[in-house]
């Protein structure tokens, strides 16, 4: 059997990539040191340095996602197939 894959938590994953933009060590030691492979490193640091500037938008609203504009398109759906329904009871 191969191995199974690491699943490592959001908070691990910035932890190593603060690590990495430090600078402090190289990428091979941060690896090293935590046990993952220098690549999936050099991957978080990218991806923490690419999206930085969007933690700092104003605006966002905490990243909330508004829940209304959600539910809003399936309770639309939910009504339409109802009619849908009730009209093919009728029709049999």
């Amino acid at each position: 059997m191969g191995k199974t894959r690491k699943l490592h938590s959001k908070e691990f994953k910035a932890r190593v990539a603060l690590e990495a933009v430090k600078g402090l060590k190289s990428l091979s030691e941060l690896a090293s040191t935590h046990k993952l492979h220098p690549t999936q490193v050099r991957q978080w640091k990218s991806q923490l340095t690419r999206n930085a500037p969007e933690l700092f938008e104003r605006g966002r609203g905490n990243g909330a996602v508004d829940e209304e504009a959600l539910t809003a398109p399936l309770y639309q759906e939910i009504g339409r197939l109802k009619m849908e329904a009730d009209f093919l009871r009728k029709k049999c």
